[in-house]
């Protein structure tokens, strides 16, 4: 509750509409970063060097959910 209630008193100074929708999907990744139980500057640090290169068709791949599925494949692998 505490987060929404900061969010609220940041957001009056965002700026202009595109500053305000850049805000609301970073509020969004990293939210969603929490409930799935993943590092938020892992995961934009990965994300932001990668995604560059990425196609379209692969940006499913990078949501916080599947990230998590395909780190943790990863590291299964990684032990054996």
């Amino acid at each position: 509750m505490k987060r929404i209630v900061l969010n609220r008193k940041n957001s009056l100074f965002i700026g202009n509409a595109r500053g305000g929708r850049s805000a609301a999907i970073l509020a969004s990744l990293t939210s969603s970063c929490r409930r799935h139980d993943v590092d938020p500057q892992l995961y934009l640090t990965q994300l932001l060097v990668n995604l560059p290169s990425a196609r379209r068709g692969e940006f499913p791949a990078w949501l916080p959910d599947e990230w998590k599925r395909r780190q943790a494949a990863q590291s299964e692998f990684g032990n054996l």
